[in-house]
């Protein structure tokens, strides 16, 4: 045998109780669970007083887009996550059309700042999928089709439906994408261009997915005052396309709106009961991490970044800008009153300017003091000094009974929204959500271990089997004979996040060993320099 691991408890992820046995593993699976005395192994792990569970399956990821940058995966494989679901939000780094590829890069900057020297080499989605399994990385990494860069690349950042050419275009990258092994189709639709696209154009993408038997991913048009006009565009194209339907990080934002988890969640039950297979997927945390022009009426961005940056620094323009942001216009679904967000509330992240970069982790009202501006205009300059490419984290967005009542909910999966990144290199200059680090200790630290909303085999569930089964992975996210060896071990007793907004870059503690296809990649907490993940397909 491979490796032997002894003397834990055993929960498998089916949501059952915990029970004593040793598990085998040879050639990259499981071959046997119980009471192994006989069996030698290469390697022992000595797992007493340790919970042994499957690795975590992280259903709504950005981790692909800073693979190629950092294939190790140090934020994600620390916490847990042995395969990740990436391309999610509409985001993806394929297909690209090399005509329209500043705009997508500078469209990208939302979850990940490139370096001068990063170079495309590929143009369609099968020949990204090649870069990445050549480049390598740590943990399993399955693909969305990411239709912001998809509509891009067939019509740039105009604010209209797709003319019957483009829209042919982006129904033969949907079918490239499939034929190669995407999982599916993910929407953006709270962010330009995924803003711009009428229901129907999603509706006709989505039923070439359906032809592949894949899903349907989106971050919706309003978690806030639309949201439940938005998740029934949601069930309106799992109908129409015939196809399955996630709602990606189920929240509720803005006090206002706090409370009415149980409506939302009734919403989506009675789809199910009409026969739409819809379910969602959250993260723990209070807070959001999104991109800066979500605080800027959609219009602003029609055409893209170059033309945004224009707009910012026109006089005339900013006082029409200004007068959007405080009284809303039409076409946006998710516009606040600034006061129920509050200044400071909002911290601007993700930041490389000279200017703003000492400013990291002090929220805007703390900037526009500093600067003696105002605040409104603080974050236009912000924006042109960035050149569109900041962040930000907003604090207190969403309720704690919130929360819970979602996190309780049979038909939600656990997700960390996040990229791969780590506290050294370049992606240690930027200052990340603290979920890219912390999500799954977070939950069973304090929400199992210190809280009792859930109990430990309930939220290992919904970390591994619920996300498996939601996207049709039935070879992972179980320990049973026979399944990929994707494997955490972790103290239940210590485990917790320790990752701040001030701090960001701070390892998790309590998660002992982690073990992908097989091989170790963190032993006794400390990474092995090795990359054992692998892409997988979809298949039809």
């Amino acid at each position: 045998m491979d490796i032997i691991i002894k003397n834990g408890r055993i929960i498998d992820g089916t949501g059952n109780p915990w029970f004593k046995a040793d598990l085998a593993i040879e050639g990259g699976k499981i071959i046997d669970i119980g009471v192994l005395d006989s069996l030698k192994g290469e390697k022992v792990v000595n797992a007493k007083g340790l919970v042994i569970c499957p690795g975590f399956i992280d259903i709504h990821s950005h981790a692909d887009s800073t693979n190629l940058v950092h294939p190790q995966q140090e934020s994600t494989i620390r916490q847990g996550i042995t395969t990740i679901i990436g391309g999610n939000c509409g985001y993806g780094l394929a297909p690209i059309n090399h005509d329209k590829k500043d705009l997508i890069l500078k469209y990208l900057t939302n979850i990940i700042r490139f370096s001068d020297d990063f170079k495309i080499d590929w143009s369609s989605f099968g020949e990204y999928l090649a870069k990445i399994e050549k480049v390598g990385m740590a943990s399993n990494m399955i693909l969305l089709l990411g239709h912001g860069t998809m509509r891009i690349s067939a019509m740039g950042f105009d604010d209209r439906e797709p003319t019957d050419e483009e829209l042919a275009i982006m129904k033969n990258y949907t079918t490239e994408a499939m034929e190669v092994g995407a999982l599916g189709l993910s929407t953006g639709l709270f962010y330009p261009p995924g803003i711009f696209a009428k229901t129907e154009e999603i509706i006709e993408l989505c039923k070439i997915v359906s032809e592949y038997n894949g899903y349907y991913f989106s971050h919706i048009r309003s978690y806030g005052p639309k949201l439940m006009k938005s998740i029934r565009e949601t069930i309106k194209i799992g109908r129409k396309a015939y196809l399955p339907v996630q709602v990606s990080h189920i929240s509720i934002f803005g006090k206002p709106f706090w409370g009415t988890a149980d409506a939302v969640l009734s919403l989506i039950e009675r789809a199910r009961d009409k026969g739409l297979e819809i379910n969602c997927d959250m993260h723990p945390y209070d807070s959001v991490m999104t991109g800066l022009e979500m605080l800027l009426p959609p219009w602003v961005f029609e055409g893209g970044i170059i033309k945004t940056l224009e707009r910012l620094k026109d006089p005339e323009t900013r006082e029409k800008i200004k007068y959007d942001q405080l009284h809303g216009c039409e076409g946006w679904d998710e516009w606040f009153p600034i006061e129920v967000i509050g200044w400071e509330n909002i911290l601007p992240v993700m930041l490389h300017s000279e200017k703003y970069k000492p400013h990291k982790g002090r929220n805007f009202k703390e900037i526009s003091e500093i600067f003696k501006m105002d605040l409104f205009d603080t974050v236009y300059d912000l924006m042109i000094e960035e050149e569109g490419e900041a962040s930000m984290i907003i604090t207190h967005l969403r309720g704690e009974e919130d929360i819970i009542n979602f996190m309780k909910s049979n038909l939600t999966a656990f997700e960390t929204d996040g990229s791969s990144v780590a506290p050294y290199g370049e992606l240690a200059e930027v200052n990340p959500h603290p979920r890219f680090y912390g999500t799954y200790p977070k939950i069973l630290g304090e929400f199992v271990r210190e809280k009792q909303v859930l109990t430990l085999e309930t939220a290992i569930r919904k970390s591994t089997s619920l996300p498996a089964q939601m996207v049709g992975l039935l070879d992972r996210g179980l320990l049973k004979p026979g399944s990929w060896a994707d494997i955490v071990i972790f103290d239940p007793k210590t485990v917790i996040d320790k990752a701040t907004y001030a701090n960001p870059h701070q390892y998790p503690i309590g998660i002992n060993y982690v073990i992908v296809n097989g091989k170790i990649v963190l032993e006794n907490g400390e990474r092995v320099d090795i990359l054992p993940g692998k892409v997988l397909r979809h298949e039809k």
